[in-house]
Order: C-alpha cells, then sequence, then structure tokens
C-alpha cells in the first residue's frame, strides 16, 4: 500500500502560527519536500522535529519527482511544504501533487496560514467573491495587458508581487485601474507587517524611499462605479488631448506626442505605451 502526501502549510511570517497538526504530521513523515531545506530546517529546529528534508523548488521538482514517488510507492508518507503559506499554490508542488494523484497515491492537505487569506480577512473585502490571480505577469506589456482584462472583472482580485517590481505594478495601477482602491499587505504576520488601503498613486507615493523588502500580496477591490467612470473620463481626456495636438501639428504625430506629454503632465513613454494600448499608434 503507498503512503500519502501530505500538502503542509506552513507560517508565512510569524512561527507561533504553526499548528499542533502540521507539527505532528512533520514529525511522522519519512522526509520533508520543500523549497530551501536550509528554511525549513530552522522552522523544525525550532520545535525539536528531526525529520530529514529534500530540496523540491521550482528549478529541480521535475528531477525530484521519482525520488519523492518512490518514496511513496513502498508505502512512506511525505510532506510537501513551501516556504510559507501553501505549497502548489503559486509555489512549487503542483508537478508533485498532479504526479501522486495520476498514481492513485493519497494527497491530504493539512492546511494553516496563507496570505491571501489574512490579508482578504482584514481588508473589509471578505463579504463577497473574489478571484485569486496568483503573481502577475514579469514582462511589462504582459502585466499591463492582464492589468487591462482584470479591469473589468467586478469582484475582488487577489494577486503576489515581488518587492522589485512593486513600483511599476502600481505605476501601471494608477494608468489602468484609475482611482479604484487596492490594499497592500507587507511583511504580513511580521513585526513589520503593513497593511495599506489607497488609490494606486497614495499607495505609491507612501513606499518608503529605500528598497521596498518583504513579500507582497495586493487586493484590488471590488468594483466602485465612480472609480471605473474616472479611469474612462482619463482616457477620454488623453484622447481629446491627442486629437487637439494631432490637429494643431498638422498630423505630425513626434510632435503631437510632445505637445500632448507637456498639456498633461505626462512623461512621452507613458504617454506613447498608453496610446498605444488605446490603439491610437501602432
Amino acid at each position: 500500500m503507498s503512503g500519502t502526501l501530505y500538502i503542509v502549510a506552513t507560517p508565512i511570517g510569524n512561527l507561533e502560527d504553526t499548528s499542533s497538526r502540521s507539527l505532528r504530521v512533520l514529525e511522522s513523515v519519512k522526509c520533508v519536500a520543500c523549497e530551501d531545506t536550509r528554511r525549513t530546517r530552522r522552522l523544525l529546529d525550532r520545535f525539536g522535529v528531526s525529520t530529514r528534508t529534500l530540496s523540491c523548488h521550482k528549478f529541480n521538482e521535475r528531477e525530484r519527482l521519482e525520488k519523492v514517488l518512490r518514496l511513496l510507492r513502498s508505502g512512506d508518507d511525505v510532506a510537501l511544504v513551501s516556504d510559507g503559506g501553501t505549497p502548489a499554490i503559486s509555489d512549487p508542488g503542483a508537478l508533485l501533487v498532479d504526479a501522486a494523484l495520476a498514481e492513485g497515491i493519497r494527497v491530504s492537505p493539512v492546511p494553516g496560514p496563507s496570505a491571501p487569506m489574512a490579508l482578504l480577512s482584514a481588508s473589509g473585502e471578505s463579504g463577497g467573491r473574489f478571484l485569486f490571480e496568483g503573481f502577475l505577469p514579469h514582462r511589462a506589456g504582459e502585466r499591463r495587458r492582464r492589468l487591462r482584462e482584470l479591469r473589468s472583472f467586478h469582484d475582488a482580485v487577489v494577486v503576489f508581487e515581488s518587492p522589485r517590481r512593486i513600483r511599476k505594478t502600481l505605476a501601471d495601477l494608477v494608468e489602468i485601474m484609475g482611482s479604484r482602491e487596492i490594499v497592500l499587505g507587507r511583511e504580513l504576520t511580521k513585526i513589520h507587517e503593513t497593511i495599506e488601503r489607497g488609490t494606486p498613486e497614495s499607495i505609491l507615493q507612501s513606499l518608503p524611499d529605500a528598497e521596498v523588502r518583504g513579500e507582497i500580496t495586493l487586493i484590488l477591490t471590488a468594483w466602485n462605479p465612480d472609480a471605473a467612470e474616472s479611469t474612462e473620463a482619463g482616457s477620454r481626456r488623453v484622447l481629446e488631448t491627442w486629437a487637439e495636438a494631432l490637429s494643431e501639428t498638422g498630423g505630425d504625430q513626434r510632435d503631437a506626442l510632445r505637445t500632448t506629454a507637456r498639456k498633461l503632465g505626462m512623461k512621452r513613454a507613458e504617454l506613447y505605451r498608453l496610446l498605444a494600448e488605446l490603439g491610437e499608434i501602432r
């Protein structure tokens, strides 16, 4: 009889969020498959768990499949953890879960800490439906295209973002979402936990001048007709100013771009990108 693959949620920051059940499972399994063995070892050592660890991250997950499956086939139980939160949810582990299920191996969840659930519960957006988007695309053009698609989604949207890209993403939100409010959660459950609600522009301005640190969860709040109207009005203003500038410059797009950017107080590169997205420049 095969063993069980346990999907064990681990703390997203505060180790006191570790559940007694997760510790019992981590102690009882043959090994713990994890993203970073050093990080998981610190968690295990904190609670006196001596179970051996096996690295299983996004760069080697496919290679590790057979090794973990052999243990499970032989009747040994294995726990899968990520660096924080629930494995296989915007974290490595999906390949292993799929492979185990394909072989009829039992997969059992051990639920626990979750950044999306934590932020939703404290955001005022937990009363209705929501979409979990996970990480936005890394490439700027793909990210903006996805944000334009999400703009028409009327329920709350939860996304993850890297501290390295948060300023660019917020700038995209200023342009695409207008005054639709967002909630930003950083360092959730840790000493320096920060939860802010406001427009993308106000949140962008509130970021520290120094390098942003800590994992970030964002909520695009449920659709607000006033915010949507503000975004549409902004786009109309850009198009009207662009049309006037084209007329003034005799259709010279380069001069019209310079004139429009000056009138609107925008950077030319930002204006060019917006006009391209609106289908005015090809």
